[in-house]
């Protein structure tokens, strides 16, 4: 059988000429909507660190409703009146603390030669200053983060936690109003002025979550390993942040 060797030279040029220029549409396609990608992620955080601070629109007792994306970065400069980078017990003012990436900054860290940057943002609310802290550890399948705002004293005024892949209906819970609310009045220090933290477990013999001062709140059940990870990373990444509420008075 004859091979027609123009014709399939012909095909294999057309087919990478084909690869070249969807390649370079698919680029530029990539390129033309990064400033729309980051636009959106940054009004996710400024949303979800507004949730935080118990500004959004929630109307039900169930609600989890944001700030819209229309009015969100405004009313985000307008409540976080400063953004702080800390090192240490140094804080600096940095009007883009907001735009650092925990995730990089705790792989940076593993070099003892780097300081870490922590993120922190203060608002105001009810005429006292509040602090909003972003959090970030592991779940049962994947990533889980949030944002935890305080007082001075480092007690707990509202918090929002999301996830990357959590069970549906388990450690998906995370991120409901009946969860996320009974974190607020928490402290995270124990009775001897120690940080200690909040441990999310079931036993404590409190289901409503009425004592306050337990260091604890009842864990969603069927999702133990993902709430041992909300544990874990309000232990670690917190506590980091102790030194420098110390110096606040």
């Amino acid at each position: 059988m004859a091979i027609d060797t123009d014709k399939n030279s012909y095909t294999i040029i057309f087919s990478i000429v084909m690869v070249v220029v969807v390649g370079s549409i698919l680029a530029g396609l990539a390129s033309g909507l990064k400033p729309l990608v980051d636009a959106n992620k940054r009004f996710e955080k400024q949303q979800n660190i507004l949730y935080a601070m118990g500004i959004n629109a929630n109307e039900g007792t169930s609600d989890v409703a944001f700030i819209s994306t229309d009015e969100v970065e405004d009313k985000f400069k307008s409540t976080i009146t400063k953004q702080y980078v800390i090192e240490g017990t140094e804080a600096s003012e940095n009007p883009e603390a907001y735009l650092i990436d925990i995730k990089k900054e705790e792989a940076k860290a593993k070099d003892s030669n780097y300081e870490r940057k922590l993120p922190l943002f203060e608002g105001e609310k009810d005429g006292e200053p509040i602090y909003v802290i972003p959090i970030r550890g592991k779940g049962l399948w994947d990533a889980i983060w949030g944002f935890v705002a305080v007082d001075k004293s480092m007690t707990v005024q509202g918090v929002f936690f999301d996830h990357a892949g959590e069970t549906p209906g388990l450690g998906a819970e995370i991120k409901q109003r009946y969860f996320m609310d009974d974190f607020e009045g928490e402290s995270l220090f124990g009775e001897s002025g120690a940080f200690k933290g909040i441990t999310v477990a079931k036993g404590n013999a409190d289901p409503k979550n009425q004592r306050k001062t337990d260091n604890a709140v009842d864990a969603i059940a069927g999702a133990t390993i993902t709430g041992d990870g909300i544990t874990a990373m309000i232990k670690k990444d917190l506590k980091m942040y102790v030194p420098y509420f110390k110096t606040l008075k």
